[in-house]
């Protein structure tokens, strides 16, 4: 029987909270926003078109998940994609996307 060399830190509740986040459209539309260049709620509110309330709920999860990080400059705080591990990982996606995916992974838009 294998034995899993897995980090013993990403258990499976790890992976459903992490990979729950990226599976949000709200919270992709942030990341995606993000990826742009850093952003404060007001620009990300007028951008997304969304509730100030909504998006600071998604900002929070995403937050707790390292997934972006917030800094305050002056009033408000300013939030960026984390550049350690989310900047590099959307990287991997779209050469994962570019070079595998093509046609083949086409859906439905709502």
């Amino acid at each position: 029987m294998n034995k899993c060399s897995c980090n013993p830190f990403m258990n499976h509740n790890s992976y459903h909270i992490f990979f729950t986040n990226l599976a949000n459209p709200l919270k992709i539309g942030i990341i995606l926003e993000l990826r742009k260049g850093d952003k404060n709620v007001s620009e990300l509110v007028k951008e997304l078109k969304v509730e100030q309330s909504k998006l600071s709920h998604a900002l929070t999860s995403l937050k707790n998940c390292n997934i972006v990080e917030a800094k305050k400059r002056g009033k408000e705080r300013v939030y960026s994609l984390s550049k350690d591990t989310i900047v590099p990982m959307m990287d991997l996606i779209d050469k994962h996307a570019h070079i595998h995916c093509k046609a083949k992974c086409k859906f439905k838009e709502k």
